[in-house]
């Protein structure tokens, strides 16, 4: 076997294939052999049709298989021979089997980039810091408030803070969309989760009482079908209901699981901690890598990029799925393209980072982050950690966020890092 390695354009590789013609002709006759045992035609048994006859009739999809089969029993091999690794399948591109001593066949494919990272000291870094304070805390008792917060009926015109309970119809163009029909709905007015103008139309109005309603969805508005389009609502209300706050005591602390108040409050200042340094740590992590990006400029392969499009693609529609919405099947990969090029960069660069470092993760370091990401899940934790135990390789994604913190602290070591503080509001309103 000989191979030809020819450099295209960017990372585009050819890789050229010669494999004795003899070869080739072998496979071809071993083919025809056995379609000859299994084929059937008029006139003759099962089994005993001629090779010749077979050939005849079947002799260019007998040169199609023996060609897929010698692809795939020396390309692994000749691309060791060559040296060279490719990003995604090689695609034949050319196949020569009437040569006289030579069978040839030509791939092309792209190749990773070569790597050469920028000095860390060059980086300039922005890292989030946050301090809880008295008034998130008790920003923050107050939403565990109003979870239980109790409405009664009330036979007055609503106002901020009370529960409507309405029957809507909305039409677009005269038609009723998805989702713009509902019965018994229920919305706590000032809340501000509805479209501008719908909680401002059923607010001073009474149980029994119609309104219609002529507003436009937002520019922005997540279900893109639907953005900047007007729509008409026919909205009749059923119910206004007055909110009773619970007593601040230990019945109320039991009802999130703890004995008293103070336990409550302990539990509370402990859970804010723990997702606000979660987030910061996720932003603090994004803006590293976004720096690390944009000081280090290299190409990489299409198909790399095409192939995680799919997954960002793929992943919002299952969001969409998850939070009641009808995913787009017509939106094309390519919108996600910038995203995708960005993710396959930084995949490139961390593990470059990690393999010139040595960085590994043990299966301690492992189990252990297996265990404290447990922690979220309550009473199923134990059910969470069975999960990654039964099957090693589920636990390659808790490796990667273990050695992706390796770089990160790496990166850190060296490069010109900012403090930024922020308040606890601005990051979780963010998220």
């Amino acid at each position: 076997m000989k191979t030809s390695l020819e450099t295209l354009e960017g990372l585009k590789r050819s890789l050229t294939v010669d494999v004795s013609i003899d070869t080739f002709n072998e496979k071809v006759d071993k083919i025809l052999k056995t379609m000859a045992s299994q084929v059937s035609i008029d006139g003759f048994r099962k089994g005993k049709v001629p090779v010749a006859m077979v050939k005849k009739r079947f002799g260019d999809n007998a040169k199609s298989d023996a060609v897929n089969e010698i692809v795939n029993e020396t390309l692994v091999e000749a691309l060791t021979e060559a040296k060279v690794t490719p990003a995604a399948r090689p695609s034949v591109t050319k196949v020569d089997a009437e040569g006289d001593t030579d069978f040839s066949y030509s791939v092309e494919f792209e190749v990773f980039p070569e790597v050469k990272l920028e000095d860390f000291s060059k980086l300039e870094v922005e890292q989030i810091e946050v301090d809880i304070t008295k008034a998130d805390e008790e920003r923050t008792l107050k939403g565990l408030q109003e979870q239980l917060i109790e409405f009664k009926t009330v036979k007055r015109k609503s106002k901020e803070g009370d529960r409507v309970s309405m029957d809507f119809v909305g039409t677009i163009e005269g038609e009723t969309f998805e989702g713009g029909e509902a019965k018994d709905f229920k919305l706590v007015l000032g809340k501000g989760t509805m479209i501008p103008g719908f909680e401002e139309a059923v607010t001073d109005v009474a149980a029994g009482k119609s309104v219609d309603l002529d507003v436009s969805f937002p520019d922005d508005y997540h279900a893109t079908h639907l953005a900047g389009k007007p729509v008409k609502f026919k909205i009749t209300i059923n119910e206004v209901g007055s909110p009773k706050e619970p007593k601040l005591d230990a019945a109320f602390a039991k009802k999130f699981g703890e004995s008293d108040m103070d336990a409550l409050l302990v539990s509370m200042k402990e859970q804010m901690r723990t997702e606000i340094d979660g987030r910061i740590e996720q932003l603090n992590k994004d803006a590293l890598f976004n720096a690390l990006a944009a000081a280090n400029k290299f190409d990489v392969p299409q198909g790399s990029i095409d192939g995680e499009a799919q997954n960002l693609l793929t992943e919002m529609q299952e969001r969409m799925q998850q939070q009641g919405q009808t995913p787009q099947a017509d939106m094309p990969t390519s919108v996600f393209n910038e995203e995708a090029e960005r993710r396959v960069k930084l995949g490139l660069m961390v593990g470059q980072i990690a393999s010139d470092n040595q960085m590994q993760a043990s299966m301690e370091q492992i189990d252990a982050r297996i265990q404290e990401m447990s922690q979220a899940y309550g009473e199923n934790a134990q059910q969470m950690v069975d999960y990654y135990n039964e099957d090693v390789t589920r636990k390659s994604s808790v490796e990667l966020m273990i050695v992706e913190k390796m770089v990160q602290e790496k990166i850190l070591e060296s490069a010109k890092v900012k403090i930024v503080k922020k308040k606890f509001t601005d990051i979780t309103e963010q998220a």
